[in-house]
């Protein structure tokens, strides 16, 4: 009988650098791992960023509402600046999460033709450098280097899948990924109502990092159990979105999780998370090499703009006045 589905932490830097055995071992074990939707890793970011990278977002969620309210790019759906608390609402759930979030991106330039075709995905980016100085330089640095580590483990990916190592690369080159800082306020503040910190989701995109969360609170859904999942220091976790579960034809299905506050505690989170998307172009039809006759095509190919546009119509986000996310809501567990 098979072992049950685990998440499994795999070393990121010996898929990159050791012999022909090492890097099987590792595919390997992302291949199981990724069963469950989730994988940790060891990374090589620099913990001087993280640090700092924390540290200003701190400063920013402290600040009074009104002042991080001004920071709210209008029509921007989530994509570029601040959304405010109870806004952004699992697909199918009743309540809006108690969270706030700072969103931004790598621009592109304004001439770009995918950004004259999506302006919704590449917008003026909004992050609050009048209120905390020094913020803008060091988030774009943390962008770069997350979606730099996201690129090297989709070369393990796509190496786990049968495919040449570099499929992914065009894929994300120049693509509307995006990275979010979520502040979720002391539960004990929250409107009476039933709200959770982030209600049951999958991501929409391919795959989604996490490294650096201050407080617990992250479940994953594994077989149908909610599991705590707390990234250890110098390690990352790594989540399959939907977007990945079509191109690898439920090969690798999307990781469902939640954050919960922990009933005893009364103090508040902050994580911050990056949404590896592919660029708006792409057509989301699964490989071949992931279809067989006893394993036949079960998704009919769909431009990749127009599953994430929807998306963000369902949880809230792509609402008149544009006040803007990435999630899908899970099956009850």
């Amino acid at each position: 009988m098979p072992a049950d589905p685990a998440v499994l932490d795999v070393d990121l830097l010996r898929f990159e650098r050791g012999d022909q055995r090492a890097r099987e071992a590792v595919v390997d074990g992302v291949r199981r791992s990724l069963a469950t939707g989730f994988v940790t890793t060891s990374h090589d970011l620099p913990l001087d960023l993280l640090d700092e990278a924390y540290g200003l977002l701190e400063q920013f969620f402290q600040l009074p509402q009104p002042r991080k309210q001004a920071f709210r790019v209008e029509g921007a759906s989530g994509q570029t600046g601040y959304t405010g608390t109870l806004v952004e609402t699992a697909a199918g759930a009743s309540r809006a999460d108690w969270k706030e979030m700072l969103n931004w991106a790598e621009p592109i330039p304004a001439h770009h033709p995918l950004r004259r075709r999506y302006p919704l995905l590449y917008p003026e980016q909004g992050l609050p450098e009048a209120a905390v100085p020094g913020i803008s330089a060091v988030l774009t640095a943390f962008h770069a280097a997350i979606a730099a580590l996201q690129r090297r483990f989709l070369r393990v990916i796509a190496v786990g899948l049968g495919l040449d190592e570099a499929i992914f690369e065009a894929m994300v080159a120049e693509a509307p990924t995006l990275t979010r800082a979520v502040h979720y306020p002391p539960m004990p503040q929250a409107p009476a109502g039933g709200h959770l910190w982030a209600a049951p989701h999958a991501d929409i995109n391919l795959i989604t990092a996490l490294p650096r969360a201050t407080a617990p609170g992250l479940q994953v859904l594994v077989g149908e159990q909610w599991l705590p999942a707390t990234p250890p220091e110098g390690h990352v976790i790594l989540n399959s979105g939907l977007m990945l579960e079509r191109l690898s034809n439920g090969l690798i299905p999307s990781g469902w999780h939640r954050v919960m506050a922990d009933p005893a505690a009364s103090g508040s989170r902050l994580s911050v998370v990056q949404f590896c998307h592919p660029r708006p172009t792409t057509v989301l039809q699964p490989f071949n090499a992931c279809c067989s006759a006893e394993r036949p095509q079960r998704w009919a190919g769909e431009l990749a703009a127009d599953v994430l546009e929807d998306t963000l119509y369902r949880i809230n986000l792509l609402t008149a006045d544009g006040d803007g996310g990435s999630q899908a809501t899970a099956p009850a567990a």
